[in-house]
């Protein structure tokens, strides 16, 4: 597939990523109409009156996810080549319109480390790094993008916006925080949220409106509050939520909590990360619903139980606001922190294991493209 060109903003916000937005589908739908009306009387045909223009189909836009993505330890050795970094994975991510990952790192030189057990930072040759790959849009709502603190925070989403990669969940203050990052595909305008719902330095990384940091899902009213407003001036509201319990397969009560409240205030795709192994897809209601893609370029080989090697790139077929085909390319972490694309009998039995994983999550099937 092609990929379809793109043009991105930030809504409400004097950053603007890339061109300007296109015109809207409903503007162009309606100068063809008045070009078929002039038309139709130019004719001159007495007694017969021009056919109404039957309404275009919404147009089939292409939707790509994979799961977390750092650049620590062995995966860092990846980036003294960064136009090869993700391997030839990286076809299924430029297999579409528009690829969304959970970057879990800051990108950074500065900063001084959070007390915490884990931190990572990445240089900055994991943007080319990134788009090399294909990756349009990142998520930096999640438990590790201010392990350098606000000032990592700062470095990420400058070197990001710099080389022409999108970020969504954290920003300058909190209404920059809860903003959506805005997408036009096709004509089809898409709004971009992310949110954590991880509680480990929660209240000290949250935005607020006289500081940086990030949007934060316990305040769950401002996250209905911006979906529903995206929801009046946009044709796809899609949310990243970082959420659930580290090596669960199960999403917890509070993850299908908070979807339920997003799908209520109109989100109409939600794919989350956080857990490090695969999680339930399907569909909620009207909406659909991923809860976790698990590790796709990471420095740990997770062979063993709860299995964190394992993931996959969630492809969606969207018309609409509904998700009209989903495909699944399970994955298996390599030696060198990559994610290999699985084949045969390996791959069939990958999908299997995935759909199983439904079952506990609550969701219907959605037709699959395989």
């Amino acid at each position: 597939m092609t990929r379809r060109r793109t043009l991105v903003s930030r809504a409400g916000s004097s950053t603007s990523f890339g061109a300007p937005f296109s015109a809207r589908p409903a503007v162009a739908a309606f100068v063809a109409t008045a070009a078929l009306v002039v038309a139709g009387c130019a004719s001159g045909t007495a007694g017969t009156g021009s056919a109404s223009a039957e309404p275009s189909a919404a147009p089939e836009i292409t939707l790509t996810f994979a799961g977390d993505v750092h650049f620590e330890d062995r995966v860092a050795e990846l980036l003294d080549d960064p136009a090869t970094a993700f391997g030839p994975v990286a076809e299924e991510l430029t297999d579409g319109d528009l690829t969304m990952v959970n970057l879990e790192t800051p990108i950074t030189s500065r900063g001084t480390p959070e007390d915490k057990n884990y931190v990572f930072r990445a240089p900055d040759a994991s943007v080319p790094a990134m788009t090399a790959a294909g990756i349009d849009v990142v998520s930096l709502a999640n438990n590790h993008t201010m392990d350098y603190g606000r000032e990592g925070l700062a470095d990420t989403i400058a070197k990001a916006e710099a080389g022409g990669l999108g970020t969504v969940g954290a920003g300058a203050d909190i209404d920059e925080a809860f903003t959506p990052l805005r997408r036009t595909v096709e004509g089809v305008d898409i709004a971009i949220f992310a949110f954590s719902q991880v509680d480990d330095l929660a209240e000290e990384w949250a935005a607020t409106p006289d500081r940086s940091g990030m949007a934060m899902a316990f305040d769950t009213e401002r996250a209905y509050a911006a979906v529903r407003a995206a929801r009046a001036d946009s044709d796809l509201v899609v949310v990243l939520p970082h959420w659930g319990g580290e090596g669960d397969q199960c999403p917890t009560t509070r993850q299908q909590e908070f979807a339920a409240g997003l799908i209520d205030a109109g989100a109409d795709v939600i794919v989350g990360a956080h857990s490090h192994v695969l999680q339930g897809a399907g569909r909620e209601g009207d909406a659909y619903v991923a809860y976790g893609l698990g590790n796709f370029l990471w420095y740990s080989e997770g062979l063993e139980q709860p299995f964190s090697a394992r993931a996959g790139v969630l492809r969606l077929t969207v018309q609409g606001r509904e998700v009209a085909r989903s495909g699944f390319v399970p994955t298996v972490m390599t030696p060198t922190g990559q994610s290999e694309a699985l084949t045969g009998w390996r791959a069939d039995l990958a999908r299997h294991n995935f759909d199983e994983l439904r079952t506990c999550a609550d969701l219907d099937p959605v037709l699959s493209d395989g």
